[in-house]
Parts: C-alpha cells; structure tokens; sequence
C-alpha cells in the first residue's frame, strides 16, 4: 500500500469519527472544503516507468511535482518545486524529458481587463539527469511529436497582432492567430512552419508535425473561413464559410482527419439541427458527407481521442456528451471494452477517464470523479489496480451528497434541465440556487466542490441551465437573446422557476431560499436582489458584472470589426440588458458581495461601485474582497477560499436566517 492510499485511509477515518453518533453527518470544517486539489495532473512516462503528479503538500503551500517509480509508488519520490514561482502544469515530451510551466505574481494591481498580474515561464526537466532547461516565456506547448521524440510544435503570439477578447471571439467565432515552430529539443534550435495572421491562423498540426487545417476571419465579407491542404500539397483550399452572425448559434468546427475517408474530416456542426453532433466532412468537394452521431437534446461535446495517444495519435476512438454524467460512445471496440471493464472494478464509478497511457500500452492513469468522489487517481500496471491518491482525500464517499439531473417547466412553457443537490436528512430543505457564469457556460455531473459544500451545510442546491447556457441545442442558446437579450429577464425567470418547480416537489421551503453565482451567476444573484415579487431571502453574488454597460464597452474595439449586424445585436444587448447599479433602490434583501481584487475578467470596479450605491441607499450588504484573488478558479488559493467559504455560510446561517449549519472552522492540521 503506498503512503498516500495509507494517508487516505487515516482521513476518511478521521471524518468518519467527526460524524459518529449524529442523526445527519455533521459538516466538514470549512479549512478542509478551502483546501485546493492535493493531487491532480497525474500522468505516465511514455516507457511506462515513471508517475509524475502534482501535489500541494500543505493547505496553503505551492504546488509540487513528484516524480514516483511506477513499479514502487512506495519509494520515495523525486520532488521537483519552482520556488518563488508557482507550479500549473506539466506533460511529459519523451521518456526523458517533462515539460512544466509556472507563473509568478509580477503586478498588484491588473492594467485594465484581460490583463492579468501573472507573468508565465515555461521550463524542462531532465529526469534521467535532474537537470533543467528553460524556454523562451514568450512560447507556449501546441502539439508534441510521438513518431518524432525528440522534438515538438510551439506557439506564441504573432508580433503586432491584436488578440480578440473572449466575448468576440465567442460572438464571431474566430481564434487569436498563433506562430508555429518545430522545436528540436536536443539542439534547441526552431524552425518556423505556420505564420498566424487574422485572416489565416487557427492551424490544425498532425502527428508528423505538419499544418493540415487552418481558419480565420475574412474583414471585408465578415465571415469566418477553413481551409485545408491536401497531402503531399503546399496550397491551401477553402472548403467552408460562414456569417459571423450565424456562428454564434450554428456550431461548425473541425475536430480531427477522418481516419476512414481520404479528404475526409470529423466536424461538430449543427448543419440544421437544433443539437450539434458529429458528421464526416468532405472536404474536396466541400459538403457533410455522414452523419456519425447527434443526440436529441445535447450538443456533443467533442470526440474521444484513442487511449494511447503514443501509439495511436490521430485516431479518433467515439464522442462524448453530458447530461445525467458524461456519456461515451465508442466507434472502437477494444477501447469501449476497456473503459467497460475499469467502471466494473472502480469504486463509485461514475465518470471514469484514462488519462494517460504508456506507449506498449500496459500502463494505465485512471481518473473516476462524481457525486461521491472528488477525484481519485488510479495506476493500472501489471494487471493490478493501485490507488495513486485523491483531490480530496478527507471526504468520506457516503457523507457527500446525491445529485439529479431534473426536466423543468419554465413560465412560458420551454423545457429545461437542472442539477439537484440534495443534502442528508428530511425534506422541505432551505434551497439555494446557483446559476452558472458565462451566461454561455453549463454545469456538468462532475464532482463540484461548491453544490457539495453547500449540501455539506444543509442546503439543498439546484443549477439550473438556463437559456442561454451552452450544450442544449440551438434553440436555448438563441432563446437568450431574442428581443435584445433576455439577461435579468427570461432568463432570471429560468433560474426562479427552478426554484419553484423544487418547492412543488416539497423538497424546498418557499420561505428559505437564496440566489448564489460567480461571475455572470454574480450577476444574476444582483439582479434578483431587487426583483419583484421577491422569492429569495438573500443573494450572494460572487465577481458579479453589476455594471453590464461598463463590461460591454471593453469589447467593442473588437466588435466595430464583425459587421452592422452583429454591431446592432451588440447594440440591442446594451440597450436591454438590465443593469443591477441603475436598480440599487429597488434592491429589498441582504447581499452579500465577493470579489476577487486582481480580477482581470470582471475588474474590482464593479463591486466597489456596487457596493457604494448600496451603502448610499443604506441596502443590507456585506462586501469580501479577496486580496490577489483573480477572476478563476485556479487563482483562489486556500485563504481565500477560506474567508470566502466563511463569509457565505455565515450570512446564509445569519444574516438570511435560512437556517442550515453554522460555520464550522477547526483547528485540525489539514
């Protein structure tokens, strides 16, 4: 048994002595919720003979890489930390070589949206010889070479070419060009194989290192372009265009060579459906040629790659899509066999990935992550399965609670979907709703560290996929934006009927219940703070856009460039949208606001402005603002996580009286 299984096991025990005697497990203190993933990354040399992970060794420590002897994950490992910077990630290039990235905290403040504080460094790691090489900060990892070990494709940003903001690159959907080097690794010396420009730059590289596919933007048509060059040629052939007004709604996109055609691709299109599914592609004679496979009510999410990526590069293996869970569907036998046969023997399997594999392919990395299990890692090697470690090994699987994917009526009759956490005990449960950001993001089946801390406390937690949200079909995505937008509108309605569709169910009580969000959840949480007839007791909004005008006018130097059309859908969103500062007076419950101080996404400002018209117009709020904490995830580190986690559940207990449990902190070393 390895010391982190054997460290495993001695948590769980301590968690389960924490609930022994109580009627409904008691919640986890909130230091263990605030802790981030204490093993993630987890990936095999190519020759199989080495584990490399990532590993935060303390609560509030950085990241480490430690490297194990796959045959003895009990010897003790070779570790590897990039002190002052921090550790991100790492993919190994060759038996010898890994190549990791940090980053380094370099500003105090962000200069304006989408400038972040960060700087970024990309190194190698010899792990024969324990030596270390840097690259240039300026490139990044595009594609490493099995059939070329020794070198690999890098990218960076093309000089004097402006990048196009998240929001207009959704809006049209167009890529930032990138420059291409094949980079021998042995004399470090590049080569330069694909030139990006805006007109040309989204390549597509195979196995052998060369550009097959390309796309860009056409400024004087407004549209969006693909192109390919046929084997054994060096023209390029366009084979596909589209209005950037359509390709915010109608998906196209390239995926990979169809392996069973010549001049064949798989892509994701709608090609007039409601949902997206897989098609062959032909590109020569530039039409979908087979419909592969399309789900009635989901978009798929893209295609599953062969398990073996060393020895089988470019061959697609199935698709995957989610609804109740992430869903496979194999067109390859042996690999629908296999991952068949690790959901047998896999505790709580539920969504099971290989994601790494050995070049003879005899060793396997397998993740299993849902409901009940914050992800664990696993080695198959030798026909045995071991346990390498968890994200989160002090949560017991039983004291982590149920999820539901759930069909919902919205008020104007339209069909939607939900997750439902459910906590232990007995229902009517106080209830908050969490919407997602985006707006055009989703929710997954996944394990989500903030619907199981919420459940953890006593609260039952809906997430509602509202229109707007992506992976449900055309038809939600543009229900969002009919009549100008249907931000604080429609869609707020989406996430209050949620509400209402668990309080007729009778496991929510109509008199407990709160909106929380991040991001454009923040938003929507501000926006139904102030509505009326008003169901919630309280709102938490988390890097909340409370100024949507202020976030528009980042975007529109982006915008001028995709055409009147979508100059006037932009208009109209602008002019529609509601705005939650030009709607403080009306705000009638307790809001609690939290925002991230180097946010480069949704900048400070917001809340700061927010929270001034509240105390103007003396509204009941509290505002957290997280000292260098970004906009995302991965910049919340454990003390944030911790004021943040802390300040939720206390107003929820308090200040909302929605009941639930009161915040637990311990001092038990995590």
């Amino acid at each position: 048994m390895t010391n982190m299984a054997k460290t495993a096991i001695a948590l769980g025990a301590l968690a389960a002595a924490m609930v022994a005697g109580a009627k409904t497990p008691a919640p986890y203190p909130l230091e263990q919720w605030a802790m981030r993933e204490v093993i993630s990354n987890v990936s095999v040399s190519p020759d199989g003979t080495q584990v490399a992970l990532m590993k935060i060794p303390t609560r509030d420590g950085n990241p480490i890489i430690e490297i194990y002897d796959a045959a003895d994950l009990a010897k003790k490992p070779f570790r590897l930390n990039a002190d002052p910077m921090e550790l991100t990630g790492f993919r190994w290039l060759n038996d010898d070589l890994l190549l990791f990235q940090a980053r380094q905290r370099i500003r105090d403040q962000v200069e304006g949206r989408e400038r972040d504080v960060y700087r970024r460094r990309t190194n190698l790691l010899d792990v024969r010889e324990k030596k270390f090489k840097t690259l240039d900060s300026a490139f990044r990892l595009a594609e490493v070479l099995p059939k070329s070990p020794n070198k690999v494709i890098l990218a960076m940003d093309p000089p004097n070419v402006p990048k196009a903001s998240e929001f207009a690159k959704r809006v049209a959907g167009i890529v930032s060009p990138s420059d291409y080097y094949e980079f021998d690794l042995r004399t470090r010396t590049r080569k330069l194989i694909a030139q990006g420009r805006v007109a040309l730059g989204g390549y597509a590289i195979d196995s052998e290192g060369t550009p097959w596919l390309a796309s860009g933007y056409d400024r004087s048509k407004h549209e969006s372009r693909w192109v390919w060059r046929p084997e054994g040629t060096t023209e390029w052939q366009e084979f596909h265009r589209q209005s950037v007004a359509d390709s915010e709604f109608d998906r196209f996109g390239v995926v990979a060579r169809d392996d069973t055609k010549p001049n064949h691709a798989l892509v994701v299109a709608n090609n007039g459906h409601n949902t997206a599914g897989l098609w062959s592609y032909d590109l020569a004679n530039k039409r979908f040629a087979e419909l592969i496979f399309r789900h009635p009510d989901v978009d798929i999410v893209g295609v599953i790659r062969h398990s073996n990526r060393w020895a089988h590069p470019d061959t697609t293996v199935g698709v995957w899509y989610h609804t109740d869970k992430t869903h496979n569907e194999f067109f390859d036998e042996a690999e629908a066999a296999l991952y068949k046969q690790l959901e047998g023997i896999i505790p709580a399997a539920y969504n099971v990935t290989i994601t790494d594999r050995s070049r003879d392919g005899a060793t396997l990395v397998v993740n299993n992550s849902g409901p009940h299990d914050p992800g664990t890692y696993y080695l198959v090697k030798g026909g045995k399965l071991e346990t390498i470690g968890s994200h989160q090994p002090l949560f017991a699987s039983e004291n982590l609670a149920d999820v539901e994917f759930v069909k919902y009526r919205a008020r104007d009759g339209r069909e939607l979907f939900a997750y439902v956490t459910i906590p232990k005990g007995e229902p009517p449960f106080p209830l908050v709703v969490l919407p997602h950001g985006g707006p055009a993001g989703r929710d997954v089946g996944f394990y989500d560290k903030w619907r199981q801390l919420l459940a953890n406390y006593g609260y039952l937690v809906i997430q509602p996929q509202f229109r707007g949200s992506t992976g449900f079909g055309r038809s939600l995505r543009e229900a969002a934006f009919r009549d100008g937008g249907q931000a604080g509108r429609k869609m707020q309605d989406d996430n209050d009927d949620a509400a209402l569709y668990l309080v007729k169910r009778g496991l929510a009580d109509k008199d407990r219940m709160a909106m929380f969000g991040w991001s454009y959840g923040g938003y929507a949480a501000a926006v139904a703070a102030s509505r009326t007839p008003q169901l919630y007791q309280c709102t938490i909004a988390g890097a909340g856009v409370f100024d949507p005008v202020l976030q528009f006018r980042y975007d529109w130097r982006n915008i001028l460039n995709f055409g009147e059309e979508i100059q006037n859908r932009y208009r109209a969103y602008e002019a529609k949208t509601i705005r939650p500062v030009d709607e403080v007076a009306k705000v009638n419950v307790p809001i609690l606001l939290v925002h991230g101080v180097v946010d480069h996404r949704v900048l400070v400002e917001h809340a700061t402005k927010y929270a001034k018209l509240l105390e103007e117009h003396k509204k009941p709020h509290k505002y957290v603002e997280l000292e260098g904490a970004g906009h995302f995830y991965n910049t919340l580190l454990y003390h944030h996580q911790l004021d943040f986690f802390t300040a939720m559940i206390d107003f929820l207990h308090k200040d909302c009286g929605l009941g639930g449990h009161a915040p637990i902190l311990s001092a038990q070393p995590a």
